[in-house]
């Protein structure tokens, strides 16, 4: 993983080299990856934080959403990339970008560690994205069962037994 963060933050190091970024971290899977992400960035970085939920106490997405957590700075003008954990159906995104575009970014990028691309429902554009993986449940490294299984430091698939 390590590996594959560094090199997406090389990928943005050069594509906003001379320009300051601001990253959006939607909580709370993202948290990690935003951390090792920003890191790596050599240029002046700022990071806000959007949670917002699309999951119940299920492991399948709802297809709606809902904002728990306002951004706390204008994006108006910023050249903004949304660090999102897992993209799965695109739901949550294909709904969130627009949101986001309405506040007037002068670009908007997004950058997932992992993607389920055979999962996905609705149309988005990943620009950087980690990981393409099978359609399995993982937990870890931010990501979470029930709010569970977060704090590991590596990503993991659940199994449910019936």
């Amino acid at each position: 993983m390590e590996t594959r963060i560094a090199e997406i933050a090389e990928q943005i190091n050069k594509e906003y080299e001379g320009r300051d970024v601001h990253l959006i971290c939607i909580l709370k899977g993202s948290l990690f990856f935003t951390c090792e992400l920003a890191k790596r960035l050599t240029m002046p970085v700022t990071i806000d934080f959007i949670q917002v939920s699309s999951y119940g106490s299920g492991t399948v997405s709802s297809g709606n959403i809902k904002i728990k957590k306002e951004l706390d700075e204008s994006i108006e003008g910023r050249d903004v990339i949304v660090i999102e954990d897992i993209i799965d159906s695109g739901n949550t995104l294909s709904r969130l970008v627009p949101y986001l575009q309405k506040m007037g970014p002068a670009s908007l990028k997004i950058c997932t560690l992992l993607d389920k691309p055979d999962r996905r429902e609705a149309d988005v554009n990943v620009d950087y994205n980690g990981f393409d993986i099978p359609d399995k449940f993982v937990v870890g490294y931010g990501l979470d069962y029930d709010q569970k299984y977060r704090n590991l430091p590596y990503i993991g698939v659940i199994e449910f037994v019936d």
